[in-house]
């Protein structure tokens, strides 16, 4: 029972798992400070205040602060930017950089005599079988 535990934990996806919590975690930390001390501060010179929270409807009596699920969406959206231009961009161009794609070779054997001819030709120029 403990080897199964252990090969469990000791599994590669499980690690990885862990990996990336521990640095979303320390990541929402960065985002936050650029949210709270950057973004919001300009958003509050351009529309006047830092966020939305100031934005309420009234219907019967009751608040709905839609304003706070703005400032919400904004905040996502600014923190999805930075995932993707500073982690998801770079790490895709090292992956390309580092592991290319494979090319297509540029021929293909012919069915009859199973010689290499380019992969536009119609005829075979070694048996002249039409391809």
């Amino acid at each position: 029972m403990l080897k199964g535990f252990r090969d469990f934990i000791l599994r590669g996806n499980v690690m990885d798992l862990a990996v990336a919590v521990i640095i979303g975690a320390a990541f929402t930390g960065i985002v936050t400070a650029l949210t709270e001390k950057i973004i919001n501060p300009l958003l509050g010179a351009v529309v006047g205040k830092p966020n939305f929270g100031y934005l309420v409807g009234h219907i019967h009596g009751g608040e709905i602060r839609y304003g706070d699920f703005l400032t919400a969406v904004v905040n996502f959206l600014i923190l999805a930017a930075v995932i993707y231009f500073f982690l998801v961009l770079p790490t895709q161009y090292l992956l390309r950089k580092f592991h290319p794609t494979p090319t297509p070779p540029p021929t293909k054997a012919c069915p009859q005599c199973l010689s290499d001819i380019p992969i536009a030709a119609t005829r075979c120029k070694f048996c002249t079988q039409p391809i």
